[in-house]
C-alpha cells in the first residue's frame, strides 16, 4: 500500500495564536475546565507499592516480567528502552502489591534522560518498598552510587538486588555492593529466575501489614462494577502522553517533543463521577514499513493489544497537521477491532477560524466511516476542553453496554424488510440481541444474507436505537 504524504502543516503567518496566551475565551470556559479537572481523581488503592529502580540496562524490566510471570515490559539488550512508569498488580504467597517498572536513572544526559530519571525518583518517593537492581557483573558505577544516595535519603525499605548472578561462581563478586550502604546484596538472575523466590519472600515481609480480608460471603462482581478501559492512541508526537497525564492528574508518562518517546502501554485507574475508568497511554503508531527497530515493533504490538482490550479508544489527532493517511488507517484498525472511537483534535488553540473549518471538512471526508463518533476539540497542554471528555466517554460507554428488548429488535427488522426486501428471497425470520460490549445481534434467516443487506439492517438498528458510533456485530444463522 502506498503511503500518502501527510498534508502540509497550515500556514500560520496570517494569524499566529500564542500557545502561551490565555486560551479561555470567557470566565465560564475557565470554570468549566476547573470543574472537569475536579471530576478526575486517581483511584485510591490499599495495595502497597513496590518500585523497581536502577540505572539503565541492569535488568529491571526482565526482573519485572519475572515477578509477574509473563512478558509485560518490553525488554531489549540496550539501555534506555523503558521510559515511563509501568504499574501492574503482582502477588507472592497470596500477598498482592503494585509493582512499578521504571526507566533507567541517568541524570546529566539529554533532556529526555532527565525526564526519565525524574519518573524514577517519583516512583521511589511513592513506593512502600524498593527493589534496587544492580548489575553484579559490572560492579558499582557512579550512577549506582547516586541512586543509593537517593534511597538512603528517602528512608524507604530497600532490597539490593545483585542481578545477572547466573551461577555460584559469580556470587563472590556481589559483596563489593555492600559499599552502596543500602543493605546486603541478594544474588539473583532475573533472566533465569535464580534467587527470585527468596528475594520475594523478603520483599513481602517488608511490606505494610495487609488490610483485613473481606468476607467470603461477598457475592459475584456485578457487570456494572467493571473498570472501563479507555486507550489513547494516535501517530507519534500528537500529544497522547500529555493528554494521559492531564486526565490522570499525574506525570506518569514521559513527555518530550521527540517522536517515539512512549514505548510501552502505561495505564492508570481514575475515579470519575461515572465510576472508575482505566486510561491507557500507548506508543505512537506508524506504518510497519517505517518501523526500523525491534523496540518500536513491540511498542506497536502493545498498542494494538491495548486497543483490542479497550472499551473505548481516544484517537488523538494533531489539529495543526490535519487528518493524515495514517490517522485514517488507525481509525480503520480501531473500527475493525469493534472498539468505539472518540476523535480528539489536540492543539486546537493553535488554529484560526479558516483552519478550523478546513479540518472539519477533512473529518467529514476522511473519517466518514466512523459515523457519528464524538469529535472533541481540546488542548492537552493547557487543559482547555478536557472537561468535555467524561460526558463523551459516558455516552459512548452507555451505548456500548446497551441491551435492546427482543420485541423491539424484531419490530425494527420487520419494518426494514418491509421497506426493502432482501434479494433472492432471503428473509430474517427472527432476531435477538445475544450479547453486549459491543451490542451483538443474531439473525435467524432462511438463507445466506448478502453483506450489503446486512449493512442495511445494521444501519436500521443503529438509527432506531440511537447507537451513534458504537460498533454493532451482526451474526446470521441459517435455518436447517
Amino acid at each position: 500500500m502506498i503511503d500518502d504524504p501527510s498534508p502540509t502543516p497550515p500556514d500560520h503567518d496570517d494569524e499566529v495564536l500564542d500557545p502561551f496566551a490565555d486560551p479561555y475565551d470567557t470566565e465560564a470556559d475557565r470554570q468549566a475546565d476547573l470543574d472537569g479537572a475536579d471530576a478526575l481523581a486517581p483511584a485510591s488503592s490499599e495495595l502497597p507499592v513496590v518500585a523497581v529502580v536502577g540505572r539503565p540496562n541492569v535488568g529491571k524490566s526482565t526482573l519485572f516480567n519475572r515477578i509477574l510471570g509473563r512478558r509485560e515490559a518490553i525488554v531489549e539488550e540496550r539501555p534506555g528502552v523503558t521510559r515511563d512508569r509501568k504499574e501492574i498488580v503482582a502477588d507472592w504467597r497470596g500477598r498482592e502489591f503494585r509493582l512499578v517498572d521504571t526507566g533507567g536513572w541517568m541524570p546529566g544526559g539529554s533532556t529526555l534522560d532527565e525526564k526519565v530519571s525524574r519518573q524514577s525518583e517519583k516512583a521511589i518517593a511513592d513506593a512502600d518498598a524498593v527493589l534496587f537492581v544492580v548489575d553484579a557483573t559490572v560492579g558499582i558505577t557512579e550512577e549506582d552510587s547516586r541512586v543509593a544516595a537517593i534511597l538512603r535519603r528517602n528512608a524507604r525499605p530497600v532490597l539490593l538486588v545483585a542481578n545477572k548472578v547466573d551461577d555460584t561462581n559469580r556470587e563472590a563478586a556481589i559483596w563489593e555492593l555492600l559499599n552502596l550502604g543500602v543493605g546486603d546484596p541478594l544474588p539473583v538472575s532475573a533472566l533465569h529466575g535464580r534467587g527470585t523466590g527468596d528475594m520475594l519472600d523478603l520483599l513481602v515481609d517488608l511490606l505494610p501489614p495487609a488490610p483485613d480480608e473481606p468476607d467470603d460471603d461477598v457475592g459475584p462482581v456485578d457487570e456494572k462494577d467493571k473498570v472501563f478501559s479507555v486507550s489513547i492512541v494516535g501517530r507519534p508526537n500528537v500529544g497522547k502522553s500529555t493528554l494521559f497525564n492531564r486526565l490522570i492528574g499525574d506525570d506518569r508518562s514521559v513527555v518530550h517533543d521527540m517522536p517515539g518517546t512512549t514505548r510501552d502501554a502505561v495505564d492508570t485507574v481514575v475515579e470519575t463521577p461515572d465510576g472508575p475508568v482505566r486510561f491507557v497511554d500507548t506508543a505512537g503508531m506508524r506504518r510497519r514499513a517505517r518501523i526500523d527497530e525491534g523496540t518500536e515493533y513491540y511498542s506497536l504490538v502493545r498498542a494494538l493489544q491495548a486497543i483490542d482490550r479497550s472499551d473505548v479508544a481516544l484517537l488523538v489527532i494533531d489539529a495543526t497537521i490535519g487528518i493524515t493517511a495514517q490517522d485514517q488507517r488507525l481509525a480503520e484498525r480501531i473500527d475493525a477491532a469493534g472498539c468505539p472511537i472518540v476523535v480528539v483534535l489536540n492543539k486546537w488553540e493553535l488554529l484560526d477560524a479558516e483552519q478550523r473549518d478546513e479540518i472539519g471538512y477533512q473529518i467529514s471526508q476522511r473519517l466518514h466511516f466512523v459515523g457519528e463518533a464524538p469529535v472533541l476539540k481540546i488542548s492537552a497542554l493547557t487543559g482547555k476542553g478536557v472537561h468535555r471528555m467524561l460526558p463523551a466517554l459516558a455516552g459512548t460507554i452507555e451505548d456500548y453496554h446497551r441491551r435492546v428488548p427482543t420485541r423491539k429488535v424484531n419490530q425494527v427488522i420487520r419494518a426494514a424488510q418491509a421497506s426493502q426486501p432482501a434479494p433472492h428471497g432471503a428473509r430474517v425470520l427472527y432476531a435477538t440481541q445475544g450479547a453486549t460490549d459491543p451490542p451483538t445481534f443474531t439473525l435467524f434467516a432462511n438463507k445466506e444474507m448478502p453483506a450489503s443487506y446486512l449493512r442495511y439492517l445494521e444501519r436500521s438498528l443503529r438509527e432506531a436505537f440511537d447507537m451513534g458510533a458504537t460498533p454493532i456485530k451482526m451474526r446470521v444463522r441459517k435455518r436447517d
